[in-house]
């Protein structure tokens, strides 16, 4: 009857399958023939039970998203829903690979679930800035209790078949072919005649609902939130599902759609969305094996980014220069794992597992049946090189050739072999088996299927990849010296750590710089200003001092008896005085408006010039190095999409008035900003 969904009986079974490739997202062309078929089902009398089940690796995955904020075409989900619940007869939703958001939504209509072992079911729309919007707030808490569908909306992260079979959401799993389970389930509840109950009518799920509970959790869910509209709205409509009749619980839901959809939070969300999906967009098909991974330097980065590629089914050879210091990576490696296991996210079994694929070694010959190497080593391009240079005479053919550099000119680094095609830049951030953000950088001679393989790697081994050009600190760390290097001056003229790192967490980053610099370790940059002869008088004075932040419990902040909570220090604000004193510079009030302005507005600055070098293809990649490996707020969508939203001709003008009272080059305007300011466009001329 279409050609994204057909009909087939099997016996007095009618199995509806939706096919709709590459996830069988619920667009128009897919609701219009199912609400004719529902229909047409519902009303046949042959037919006593209906199944629906999907074609290809998924069950429906989600709503067609690129509908969002456009006037909804009919049928649209809830109508479907609601047709769905009218049917006197049971209705199987057959789920396998994953029933997302609408896909959820749409089996909830249904009397009952089944699913294979391997499903997963959840409703992430939380992490596009919305709510379920049809009725998955609402229905499903009436299956698995008010308490579970809070977290399981809120966090957005779906659950497993067995995990959904004990909390009543799945009514059974199977092994084997799913569709032919299906039908048989529905067969035999409709030879025994029901019940079959439909879920709005359910409230078994909600009779031993704690609301005093319920809102507790509500409301550290909120605080964890930061200023995030749609976990606050999600928390809500659960609560209304308790404590409102079902029709009008199922209108706030919608009435909460409405307005998070127009927002700007959810327009930034789902920007970067489509922006991950487009930076790891590469044209060369062509990709290169990998079965096995080298690292170079079992210290804290690369035995991160040994544990990243081990937990995503690669082995590693680890590659140490002694003995002792490959131990101690290797034990920091159990260390990690171990921890995992006491929180419970890994099992033991699956720890001895992934131990098991570490291949510890002192000898660059252990390297040669690697496929790609990593080497991540000390940031200095002498050391580096040397690298290079032993790799050439042990890597095997086509091997890929990697480094972990933060900053350093790639295109220098391959000219230290003779097969330049096979090097590329792996920036992984700190730590790397945790975080996401993997900029990869091509350099000047990287072969295409070197590029392929290593984008399609990053997405196997769960990273968001972004492909960057070759400059000092390629996209990241540029931006972020550009966001830096006002803020001793903002020190040095009257601000204090707290109060610039307040207008950070303010806008919504989970924390200022100064706390930040604490965090990773004033040494590390402290070392690579010395490295490279630049001086920041109140950081460099600090390191002198022994005040690395946390982990020698003072930095900017003091951090008492082992605390991560920053505690303000007397002592630095009277060192910063002292300094500013010496250069003759008077205190003042600063406010919050020029932090933003004298912090923010050169970052954006920053990221149009890396535009027009061509360093960055796109603004949206930009946004998703910042939020995915910077903690640029998710809400605002990135610095180029929220420069969008501040207005690009406010951020011109106020770069040009701090230009012209400081003439300092971090304010000149970048053409390309000034153009998007006129134009409304990123896209650079040319």
């Amino acid at each position: 009857m279409s050609d994204f969904l057909r009909i087939n009986l099997d016996g007095d079974v009618a199995v509806i399958t939706i096919d709709n490739p590459p996830v069988n997202a619920l667009s128009f062309h897919v609701r219009e023939p199912l609400m004719q078929a529902l229909v047409g089902l519902r009303d046949d009398a042959s037919v006593a039970a209906i199944v629906i089940a999907c074609a290809g690796r998924t069950f429906v995955a989600g709503a067609d998203i690129t509908e969002f904020g456009k006037p909804m075409q009919q049928p649209d989900l809830r109508a479907i829903v609601e047709t769905l619940e009218t049917i006197a007869k049971p209705t199987v939703a057959a789920i396998h690979g994953t029933a997302l958001g609408g896909g959820l939504e749409l089996a909830l209509g249904c009397h009952f679930r089944v699913a294979d072992a391997g499903a997963k079911l959840g409703l992430p729309e939380v992490k596009l800035g919305l709510l379920p919007g049809g009725g998955g707030t609402v229905r499903l808490p009436r299956l698995v209790g008010a308490m579970k569908a809070l977290k399981m909306i809120v966090s957005g992260a779906p659950i497993g078949a067995a995990e959904a079979h004990g909390a009543g959401l799945v009514d059974a799993v199977f092994e084997g072919d799913l569709t032919t389970h299906a039908v048989n389930f529905a067969r035999e509840i409709a030879r025994k005649g029901g019940p079959f109950t439909p879920v709005r009518d359910r409230d078994d799920g909600l009779k031993e609902t704690d609301l005093a509970a319920l809102d507790a959790e509500a409301a550290d869910l909120a605080r964890k939130a930061r200023g995030l509209e749609a976990p606050v709205a999600c928390a809500l409509s659960v609560r209304n599902a308790v404590t409102l009749p079902f029709d009008a619980a199922l209108a706030a839901e919608r009435a909460l759609f409405v307005k998070l959809v127009g927002s700007d939070q959810s327009r930034a969300q789902r920007h970067l969305f489509f922006a991950e999906r487009e930076a790891a967009r590469i044209s060369a098909k062509d990709k290169r094996r990998i079965a096995r991974v080298g690292v170079i330097g079992a210290g804290t980065m690369g035995g991160g980014i040994a544990m990243a590629f081990v937990n995503g089914g690669y082995p590693v050879t680890l590659l140490e220069t002694s003995r002792e210091a490959l131990q101690r990576g290797l034990a920091t490696i159990d260390k990690n794992y171990s921890v995992s296991v006491t929180r419970g996210s890994l099992s033991e079994d699956a720890k001895r597992q992934r131990l098991a694929q570490f291949k510890g070694s002192t000898d660059y010959a252990d390297l040669a049946d690697c496929d790609l190497i990593v080497e991540a080593v000390f940031e200095d391009m002498a050391v580096k090189k040397e690298v290079f240079g032993k790799l050439e005479a042990v890597a095997k053919p086509g091997a890929i050739l990697a480094t972990n550099t933060s900053y350093l000119d790639i295109n220098e680094i391959a000219t230290s072999t003779s097969r330049p095609q096979d090097v590329v830049g792996l920036h992984f951030f700190s730590p790397a088996n945790v975080m996401k953000l993997l900029e990869i950088v091509r350099a000047q001679r990287t072969a295409p299927d070197a590029l392929a393989t290593v984008v399609d790697l990053a997405r196997r081994i769960g990273k968001v990849a972004v492909v960057v050009g070759v400059c000092h600190g390629f996209v990241g760390n540029r931006m972020l010296a550009a966001r830096g290097s006002e803020s001793e001056a903002l020190l040095l003229e009257g601000a204090t750590p707290r109060q610039i790192d307040q207008v950070f967490t303010d806008f919504g980053w989970p924390m200022g710089p100064f706390q930040m610099g604490d965090l990773a370790g004033l040494d590390i940059g402290w070392r690579n200003r010395k490295a490279r002869g630049l001086t920041a008088v109140i950081a460099d004075t600090l390191c002198e001092q022994g005040r690395f932040g946390q982990k020698t419990g003072k930095g900017f902040y003091l951090y008492d008896n082992g605390s991560r909570t920053p505690v303000p220090d007397p002592k630095v604000e009277a060192l910063i005085r002292a300094k500013a004193d010496e250069k003759g510079i008077a205190p003042r009030a600063i406010s919050a408006e020029e932090i933003t302005e004298r912090t923010l507005y050169p970052l954006i600055n920053e990221g149009a010039k890396i535009l027009e070098e061509g360093i960055a293809a796109r603004a949206s990649d930009i946004d998703v190095v910042w939020v995915n490996g910077y903690g640029f707020p998710v809400g605002k969508g990135g610095p180029m999409f929220w420069a969008d939203l501040e207005g690009a001709a406010r951020i011109v003008e106020r770069l040009e008035y701090w230009h012209q009272r400081t003439g300092k080059d971090v304010f000149r305007v970048a053409p390309l900003l000034r153009r998007m300011a006129e134009t409304g466009s990123w896209e650079a001329e040319g």
